[in-house]
């Protein structure tokens, strides 16, 4: 059997959001060292806030103040820090029930060691040095023996407040496409398109998938499809991404190829964007080097019927 492909991959985007009064309001005072709580119906004192009440379910503006030392509830050792996380060397992920909390909040705690690292201990913020309004304002907890300063007085009006933040998400994963893809990545490589056929209702899935997902049988019977198929639908694209050096507008299609019981993705090049229709035969166009068709182009052909492709849809 051929060997299974893998790669590793990485899944990345910028998550942007609005914030409300309270999430506001917090991040803010963290820019300007300040800790702020929210207080429920049944009068704990909430850090981080909620917007809206845990026992209600009502909207909830109550800021609080408290202090930025607190006691560490539970905590779990972090042997190898992993890119982006709050510190480089080993630390505690800790909860810590800040002074006038009544619940805890996650974040690094810098120690030596697990040996130094204990439930009930005192910590106090590490501040960091550039702070612009989000969480990583709090560089982290550090052990701490003294007693609580003395609060701010803020009620959580600032000046300049934060009122959105960009959080970059990232996914880094190795993946496997499994013993049929990597038959059909394979097959593309000879600039040929290879399907699997389902031995129970006889339909070939391209690409394929290992199993069918209508009968749920496995399928190993291997079939050429294409190379030429048909635009079953379409969608104009208008927006550029930035990441394809491709001019807008185009257009993206599904193309049941010859033979193949599912239609797959693919762009339609070759013709104006306006003149891409239902039922229009294609045929890929390769690139030298390239591992899948750069894009289909009309065939000149005649269009195929549409009870030829219609359940396809």
């Amino acid at each position: 059997m051929p060997e299974v492909l893998k790669a590793p991959l990485v899944v990345e985007f910028p998550f942007t959001r609005s914030l409300g009064p309270v999430q506001s309001a917090f991040l803010t005072g963290l820019r300007e060292r300040v800790v702020l709580g929210v207080r429920a119906s049944d009068g704990r004192v909430l850090v981080p806030p909620v917007e809206y009440d845990p026992v209600t379910a009502e909207e909830i503006r109550d800021l609080v103040e408290v202090a930025p030392t607190g006691t560490v509830t539970t905590w779990a050792w972090n042997h190898a820090p992993r890119r982006g996380q709050p510190l480089t060397t080993p630390f505690a992920w800790a909860l810590v029930r800040l002074d006038g909390a009544d619940t805890a909040l996650l974040h690094a705690l810098d120690a030596p060691g697990p040996d130094a690292v204990h439930t009930g201990m005192r910590v106090r913020i590490r501040w960091a040095e550039e702070r612009t309004g989000a969480i990583t304002d709090i560089a982290c907890f550090e052990p701490h023996d003294g007693e609580p300063p003395q609060l701010t007085g803020a009620t959580g009006e600032f000046e300049d407040p934060v009122t959105g933040i960009v959080a970059a998400a990232r996914l880094d994963y190795t993946y496997s496409p499994g013993r049929a893809q990597t038959a059909y990545i394979n097959a593309l490589g000879g600039r040929r398109t290879v399907g699997e056929r389902c031995p129970s209702c006889r339909k070939v899935y391209v690409p394929p998938r290992g199993a069918c997902p209508t009968c749920g049988v496995a399928t190993d019977e291997q079939v050429e499809v294409g190379p030429r198929g048909t635009v079953t639908t379409f969608c104009i694209v208008n927006i550029k991404a930035k990441n394809l050096d491709i001019e807008v507008p185009y257009v993206y299609a599904h193309i049941a190829l010859d033979g193949a019981g599912l239609a797959l993705h693919g762009r339609i090049g070759g013709i104006p964007y306006d003149e891409v229709r239902m039922g229009l035969r294609v045929e890929p166009v390769w690139t030298e080097g390239a591992r899948y068709p750069d894009h289909y182009r009309p065939t000149g052909e005649p269009d195929a019927d549409y009870d030829t492709y219609r359940e396809l849809l």
